[in-house]
């Protein structure tokens, strides 16, 4: 049986995407709009319903029934600073393009909704919860967040009788807080709702992480029943304690490839939507959930380290920690399940 929203849950996922458009986008309706879409989920058959009604003269094209001529020949009529909306079940592919990275070269604004075919039952109602957008509160916090970060000298992530120290500065943090001020690209993927960095100094990062979940080998969200302890001695997972089957083939597939499993990202999710106990299956939707994810890999492709090549960097999967509390420096900035700036 398929899962479909109330009308009254149509209407806040109107009000959403209103916001979006007008807040985070500042897409005027004088300005042209694309939307291409598929209907293979029922997230994507929403979505695009509720677009329809946010956009009532954009152009809609169905991807299942086009071709890569087709859909070029209607990316070519927008002009720059003209919007264009991805509703993906899966992820669009045109022959060698990548099309978010193609529309930003054409200074287009970009909406991108990918992999809705994940999300089901329940998943659909907190995915949609997590599109309201709050500037106040996503500009404030991640700012806030963001200016902590970068004059830090010290991160100590509590996990429930586990510490992990970052006895380091950090590298200049990035703002995923739909504010687009400044930048060569206005868009990206939504929801939205995150700050990271990671230590300038990767091997000053020692001590033991609670995971209560992770991202397995086929980019979902994996919860196993109690948490994953890792231990990180200087930037490496050295020991795994709780592990589970699924865990250890993430482990062993990057140290096939990269010879040891490093810890890079600290991320500070802000999208109060998702949490420990409000999971969605994908992993990057989920990335922006409220509280502390980490990456395992050497792969950062914003975070350039000489002792890293790209040639030989394949791995960046995203975990989640139990966070009590986040401390940076002598500040508590987590606690109680969210931010505290």
């Amino acid at each position: 049986m398929s899962f479909s929203l109330s009308p009254d849950e149509i209407r806040t996922a109107e009000k959403h995407v209103s916001d979006i458009l007008s807040l985070a986008m500042e897409h005027s309706a004088s300005v042209p709009a694309l939307v291409v879409f598929d209907s293979r989920s029922e997230l994507a058959r929403t979505l695009t319903a509720v677009y329809r009604r946010c956009l009532p003269v954009a152009q809609f094209i169905d991807f299942d029934q086009g071709t890569t001529r087709t859909i070029f020949a209607a990316f070519d009529t927008m002009p720059p600073s003209g919007l264009v909306v991805l509703i993906q079940s899966d992820s669009f592919r045109l022959d060698e393009f990548r099309i978010r990275v193609e529309l930003f070269k054409r200074l287009l604004k970009v909406i991108e909704h990918p992999h809705l075919g994940r999300m089901k039952d329940e998943e659909v109602l907190y995915y949609i919860e997590s599109l309201a957008y709050d500037p106040a509160y996503y500009r404030g916090t991640g700012r806030a967040l963001k200016d902590r970060l970068d004059r830090a000298h010290l991160c100590v992530v509590d996990s429930g009788g586990a510490e992990l120290v970052f006895d380091s500065p950090f590298e200049a943090s990035k703002l995923n807080i739909g504010d687009y001020t400044g930048m060569n690209n206005v868009g990206g993927q939504f929801p939205i709702g995150e700050v990271f960095t990671e230590a300038q100094n990767l091997e000053a990062v020692n001590g033991r992480v609670r995971l209560f979940a992770f991202g397995d080998t086929s980019f979902a969200v994996n919860k196993p029943e109690k948490p994953v302890t890792l231990e990180v001695t200087r930037g490496r997972v050295s020991r795994v304690t709780d592990t589970t089957e699924a865990l250890e083939q993430v482990l062993a597939n990057i140290r096939s490839d990269e010879g040891e499993v490093w810890v890079r990202e600290l991320g500070f999710g802000l999208n109060p939507a998702f949490t420990q106990d409000r999971i969605v299956r994908d992993i990057g939707t989920y990335e922006r959930m409220c509280g502390i994810h980490l990456s395992l890999g050497a792969k950062h492709g914003l975070y350039k380290k000489p002792e890293f090549k790209n040639r030989t960097t394949k791995h960046h999967v995203d975990v989640f920690a139990v966070t009590e509390t986040v401390t940076l420096d002598d500040q508590v900035v987590y606690k109680n399940g969210a931010w505290q700036v």
